[in-house]
């Protein structure tokens, strides 16, 4: 009677050994599925990738020359960047109150995707003759290479004497300290190792390309709309 349980013991731990073996075998079959499956989507989303690049490609020259002709309207309207740039939650927090005087001369900006839209893009500022600096244009550009890394090159700014802000503070005058807050036109000197490469997230760029440069006249309606909301309001509370 031992030797039969015994038998039957060893023959069940058989039996359990090959149902695991067949349960392994179908796992790594159904996980082998699965990995071909996914390689060809990843094939799919690459041929996608590339076709919505083609179509952003095709319709950034379709936008170009609806760009010009706002362009050549913002240079009509007086303060035009700087009150957009004022109303914007995130980039009013950048401009000292010596940058915003600078500003004042900001006739237009310009974002450019590479002709490759993959490969990059460049951001110009555009401004009329000033006392500050003797550059027309400012122009910072972002080269996306492999694996995340940007290389990042940005116009070295020529202040004119006694006007610079090296590394975002603004220089002396007749024997007075300025104020000692970080220019937005450090943005510049934060690149003027040219042709370095970084491994950074370049927030300010961002907000400019995706959010401001798209629809500014949002930013400049709302500082208009805020004044004008304001006075209703109080109205309101007088009529109440």
């Amino acid at each position: 009677m031992a030797a039969d349980k015994g038998k039957k013991q060893k023959t069940e731990e058989v039996e359990e050994g090959n149902n695991g073996a067949q349960i392994d075998g179908e796992l790594v079959l159904s996980i082998e599925k699965l990995q071909e499956i996914q390689d060809e989507l990843e094939k799919i989303n690459e041929e996608a990738s590339e076709k919505v690049l083609e179509v952003e490609q095709k319709y950034n020259e379709i936008r170009k020359p609806a760009y010009d002709k706002r362009n050549d309207i913002i240079k009509s309207i007086p303060d035009f960047w700087l009150t957009a740039f004022m109303s914007h939650p995130a980039l009013s927090e950048l401009l000292t109150e010596e940058d915003q005087k600078i500003f004042k001369y900001l006739n237009n900006l310009e974002v450019e995707d590479f002709k490759d839209v993959k490969s990059g893009y460049s951001i110009t500022f555009i401004f009329s003759p000033n006392p500050y600096f003797e550059d027309t244009k400012l122009t910072k550009t972002f080269t996306f290479l492999e694996e995340g890394i940007t290389k990042i090159n940005a116009t070295s700014i020529k202040w004119k004497e006694g006007m610079g802000i090296p590394n975002g503070i603004a220089e002396e005058k007749k024997g007075k300290r300025s104020h000692a807050e970080e220019s937005f036109f450090s943005w510049f000197n934060d690149s003027e190792h040219k042709g370095d490469i970084f491994e950074i997230h370049d927030e300010v760029a961002d907000i400019i390309k995706d959010d401001l440069w798209p629809n500014p006249l949002t930013y400049f309606n709302n500082e208009k709309g805020s004044d004008g909301s304001e006075d209703d309001d109080e109205e309101d509370e007088d009529e109440d």
